[in-house]
């Protein structure tokens, strides 16, 4: 139990009826997990708004009320709380709930279209190898310590997120690193948090659906940058053209890094294969697992992050050496008939167009390249022809297909990227709605060194269609479907 005026301490309140000298139990945001004494905040959605979940989340034994808007009508006994924006209320609420937990561990932001969860995921195994207890919030999961909790999505809400720092603090945990999404930033679920410093990794086109110009969508990832404090560090691609913009207005510490610019940590590809590549950093050379110019820019970012907070440099490159890729990004696997299959979770036209430019740099020319690519239904729109274009011009065969068309028809997704090819290349597409008779196509088609990419879902376990989940992995089934074709 805490007093509620010591949970709104920052909190930016515009009106109070009722005492706020008043012992509650816990935080909701969802009144059908509100018990007695609860502080129900009403959020306003972008699918439902809470505010119309008031009365239910009293009836249920909600002791107060935190709102953007007042009910007409006040129960008595009952203290409201107004305040001008709910998300951000919740979150600075979260944090004062769980005392503060980002203040006693070193929290390092990812943000950017591409390569979070690979520097988050990996950043968290280097620390881990050097020997610190250290903590995850990545999409694929959240770690605390060596104990693993499932995460639906790339920044989770603000008590989620607070939960699992308190938890870190129990546990001794010293560094934690997390993926930042625009989604996230927009909708104030890190406010309140204390960052040690945040990444910029690049800047594509995504999320256009949300924040309806790039110009926003920029703008909401610099905003985490505008906050950080004069202790912390901000470290970001400057051979991205929005790098630069990300250190404007920051008080922060200001580091970058770069393969083509000038920057305070640089690196160059000495050689690329699938098995790995070589690389140059500052003096030293590095052999590591991870393929791709992309992966260049990645290790980089966590180099860099790890020197600044003080790890040795020479240590640093010995540990990043032994990381291997993450699964869902660029994962592959070889069949017994030599037949490369690569998942990789590119779903922006960025993202794509990299993972490609790596499979067609690393072949020899005599290989297909054969790509099995869908869009996400209920998503931004704009990128699916733009997706079709690419897949269809840089591979030797790309098959469209499903991707989670959620509440979108698949066909009306595919028929959308088909439009982006361009005349030259429709012979070489073939459209499947079942993803997984698409890839078993794509397995039939393959011969001997030829390459399968399939991209889009990487790490994801399922597929989603109108609102139900499925059990369905890419490299499950293409690992599967490439045995039985063994001869």
């Amino acid at each position: 139990m805490k007093l509620l005026k010591d949970i709104l301490f920052g909190v930016g309140l515009t009106a109070v009826s009722g005492s706020t000298n008043i012992m509650i139990n816990t935080l909701c945001f969802d009144s059908r997990k509100v018990g007695l004494d609860d502080v129900f905040v009403a959020i306003k959605g972008t699918l439902t708004d809470g505010h119309k979940f008031i009365a239910k989340a009293i009836d249920s034994g909600a002791m107060s009320i935190v709102c953007e808007e007042m009910p007409e009508q006040l129960v008595n006994g009952v203290t409201y709380v107004e305040v001008d924006n709910g998300n951000k209320a919740l979150a600075i609420m979260a944090s004062n709930y769980y005392d503060n937990p980002s203040k006693n561990l070193k929290l390092v932001g990812i943000t950017g279209t591409n390569g979070k969860t690979t520097i988050s995921t990996l950043l968290y195994q280097l620390f881990k190898k050097a020997g610190f207890r250290v903590g995850l919030v990545s999409t694929i999961k959240i770690m605390v310590g060596d104990e693993e909790f499932t995460t639906n999505h790339t920044t989770p809400d603000a008590l989620t997120i607070n939960k699992h720092l308190s938890l870190m603090n129990e546990e001794g945990v010293e560094f934690c690193f997390m993926e930042v999404s625009s989604h996230g930033i927009h909708q104030k679920r890190t406010e309140g948090l204390v960052f040690e410093g945040v990444i910029f990794t690049n800047l594509t086109h995504d999320h256009l659906d949300y924040h309806k110009t790039f110009a926003e969508y920029r703008d909401t990832k610099k905003s985490l940058f505008d906050n950080l404090s004069k202790k912390a560090f901000a470290l970001t691609n400057v051979d991205d053209k929005n790098g630069l913009v990300m250190l404007q207005n920051t008080k922060a510490r200001k580091y970058t890094y770069a393969l083509r610019s000038y920057a305070d940590y640089r690196a160059h590809i000495l050689e690329n294969q699938f098995d790995g590549q070589l690389l140059k950093i500052e003096d030293d050379e590095l052999w590591t697992k991870l393929i791709g110019s992309f992966n260049a820019y990645n290790v980089l970012a966590i180099y860099a992050t790890a020197d600044l907070l003080g790890l040795e440099k020479l240590e640093t490159l010995r540990l990043l050496s032994e990381l291997d890729n993450v699964d869902g990004r660029f994962q592959y696997y070889i069949s017994k008939d030599k037949i490369t299959a690569i998942v990789d979770y590119a779903h922006t036209p960025d993202a794509l167009k990299n993972v490609l430019e790596t499979i067609n740099a690393l072949r020899t020319g005599n290989e297909n390249v054969i790509t099995v690519v869908g869009c996400g239904g209920d998503r931004d729109k704009s990128k699916r022809p733009v997706m079709g274009n690419i897949a269809s011009r840089m591979s030797n065969k790309a098959i469209f297909t499903s991707d989670n068309p959620r509440t979108e028809s698949p066909n009306v997704i595919i028929e959308e990227m088909e439009a982006g090819v361009e005349p030259q290349n429709v012979k070489k597409i073939l459209s499947v709605e079942n993803r997984k008779q698409a890839i078993k196509t794509a397995c039939q088609l393959a011969m001997a060194k030829d390459i399968i990419l399939i991209a889009g879902k990487g790490h994801e376990a399922y597929q989603e269609t109108n609102g139900k989940r499925v059990d369905f992995d890419d490299f499950k089934i293409v690992q599967e479907l490439l045995r039985s074709l063994e001869k």
